[in-house]
């Protein structure tokens, strides 16, 4: 595998749900290496990688991860990892927030992308497309394992 190094803002940079996400890596050496801005209080759904180990990397901002029985609040410098079949969700604090974000393998990117393309916001919609890439949508944002 050559060495690979990656400016933020190489890679096409994608809308996806209400976030700024720019892919910044994707191949299946490596897996997917994406940088997203997330607004103010903004959560995900609560969800489970089925295929994916997915990690963060806290750049600015502050956000809380939630896992079963477990909030955990990351600051600039924190890192956190949530390995495929643990359900997770997070909510951003009262500042937007920038992070890295790890998967691996690759191949979470294909879904960003195509969440991304077709401006998907339905609930039912996104569920169908989640589960087309291994990742289950266990509730609303906002709701906590």
């Amino acid at each position: 595998m050559p060495a690979t190094a990656m400016a933020p803002t190489t890679g096409p940079e994608l809308e996806f749900l209400g976030s700024r996400v720019r892919i910044l890596e994707g191949s299946e050496a490596i897996g997917l290496v994406d940088m997203i801005e997330v607004p103010a209080g903004d959560a995900s759904p609560l969800h489970v990688h089925h295929a994916h180990d997915e990690g963060f990397y806290v750049l600015s901002g502050e956000v809380t991860l939630h896992v079963p029985g477990e909030a955990i609040t990351l600051g600039a410098g924190d890192f956190f990892l949530a390995p495929h079949g643990v359900p997770h969700a997070y909510r951003v604090g009262a500042a937007p927030a920038r992070w890295l974000v790890t998967s691996t393998p690759a191949g979470f990117e294909r879904f960003v992308a195509e969440v991304a393309a077709g401006r998907v916001t339905d609930p039912a919609e996104l569920a169908a497309v989640a589960a087309r890439h291994e990742i289950e949508i266990l509730g609303p944002p906002g709701m906590l394992p």
